[in-house]
């Protein structure tokens, strides 16, 4: 079925398994979405059949499909000649040479390929047109463990859950939470914590964002107890930016419960007691709340927390949803701190989730760090385009506007179609000529009507999209 099948004179017609895909390939090169790379990224490997760029390209359109490894490449991409025409690439090259290419990057070409991811997400977000003045742009910053093998540069030993003893690599994330795009994605050894990275992940954010230090002061970072240190809140205060995290310190916070005597029973939670906690003279560069927090475990002990803010309680209350004038009522104040501290379980936490799941970037490794750097760019453009695509597709076909990671690659960009190409055009002078004409996309898949209607909008007078038996 993947061979393409003469129709018409100068029509060719080939079977996809991602002809919904194909679509969002089409415009995607319309809108010249993989162009700052292929300006920016030099990468010095001599040319035989295709270019270093073309083969990042490969690489790129591999995760989009779903491709759990590069190895998966000869299958799922050198196989679909209709996707590879939707997104611009004449053919696609064998795995093992798109491997050659990234372990052929140098730590200059990460530099370019981190300008060409910033201009990507200047051109094309909706995090970068953030309006400050209205609403708070909420930053949540994570690391995640990567396990991969011993001999691969900078693994180490670290925290990797659920895998006790392993070596790997530590991915640090910077999520524009609101709109679910991943602004920044840096690698780091296995032993490293967020505290002491938390300042570059940062860094790489005011530039991505071009955070002003107006804009900084309308930005809110979220951490957990890994960035919650000392050390890395008052770097942060210091920058202008509003502060949510948790307490790195364990031994400051057995300290602080230890005074505690009074708690009060979260409603929303089982099991999980919370108190205010006494404000530090000194300890921070501007005032903060605590709030003391446990929680019954198994064994009968509580675990302990403390979660930390600068935010004012009224600007706690709006973010949580919750009406302002009620900033008086000392329980509901402390209730809204930890509510939105616990929303970050629904943002980096669930994307990263959804990324491994759906974008498989937990079984993709490189031995040499710089190849493997490169690949996270990679994985970090997939993740947008999917939550970029979706936003096109939305306004016509609200049922996927709530689909994550995971469910975006496996239900809507997998359903299958036949690719109707302009035989005359593949041949064109024109190397921006649009080749696909006609998507028909297979009707017994169960979202194939919505996503028609969607798609026919997006590529209005560019591509027909039908519906058919393939």
């Amino acid at each position: 079925m993947s061979e393409s099948i003469g129709n018409d004179a100068g029509v060719k017609s080939t079977f996809s398994a991602h002809s919904t895909l194909a679509a969002i390939g089409i415009k995607a090169t319309q809108i010249g979405l993989f162009v700052p790379v292929a300006e920016r990224v030099k990468i010095a490997q001599k040319v035989i059949k295709y270019t270093p760029i073309e083969k990042l390209q490969d690489a790129y359109l591999n995760i989009l499909a779903g491709g759990q490894g590069l190895v998966e490449i000869n299958k799922r991409i050198r196989s679909d000649w209709g996707l590879q025409k939707a997104f611009g690439r004449v053919a696609c090259a064998e795995q093992s040479v798109v491997q050659d290419t990234l372990d052929a990057c140098t730590a200059q070409n990460v530099g370019q390929m981190h300008e060409a991811m910033d201009v990507i997400y200047r051109q094309h977000s909706r995090g970068y047109g953030h309006d400050y003045q209205q609403s708070w742009q909420l930053l949540d910053v994570d690391l995640t463990g990567r396990p991969c093998g011993q001999k691969a540069a900078f693994a180490s030993k670290g925290y990797f859950c659920g895998k006790r003893s392993r070596q790997g690599r530590q991915v640090g994330y910077v999520l524009a939470t609101h709109y679910q795009e991943i602004v920044a994605e840096r690698l780091f050894e296995g032993k490293m914590q967020l505290s002491l990275v938390l300042e570059g992940l940062i860094e790489a954010t005011e530039k991505t964002l071009d955070l002003t230090e107006e804009k900084r002061q309308r930005a809110i970072v979220r951490v957990d107890a890994g960035g919650g240190s000392v050390e890395a809140v008052n770097w942060l205060l210091g920058q202008g930016y509003r502060v949510i995290g948790k307490d790195y310190s364990a031994a400051r916070v057995q300290k602080l419960v230890k005074d505690v005597h009074e708690w009060m029973a979260d409603p929303a939670e089982p099991g999980r007691e919370v108190s205010w906690a006494p404000s530090p003279i000194g300890l921070y560069c501007r005032a903060v709340q605590r709030i003391a927090v446990r929680c019954h475990k198994k064994n009968g002990q509580y675990g302990l927390g403390v979660i930390l803010s600068d935010l004012a309680p009224v600007e706690v209350l709006l973010l949580t949803g919750q009406d302002p004038q009620r900033a008086s009522d000392m329980k509901t104040v402390m209730l809204a701190y930890v509510y939105l501290y616990d929303q970050r379980g629904g943002g980096v936490e669930t994307e990263i989730k959804g990324d491994k799941q759906g974008l498989g970037t937990g079984k993709r490794n490189k031995k040499r760090f710089e190849a493997q750097q490169m690949l996270l760019q990679l994985e970090a453009l997939a993740h947008n385009t999917l939550i970029w695509a979706r936003g096109w597709l939305t306004p016509e076909c609200p049922r996927i506007a709530a689909y994550g990671i995971q469910r975006l690659v496996r239900d809507v960009f997998t359903a299958n179609g036949r690719i109707i190409l302009d035989d005359a055009a593949e041949w064109s002078k024109d190397h921006q000529a649009n080749r696909v004409v006609h998507i028909i996309l297979n009707s017994l898949d169960p979202l194939a009507r919505a996503l028609c209607a969607s798609l026919a909008t997006l590529l209005k007078g560019h591509v027909a999209i039908t519906l058919g038996e393939t």
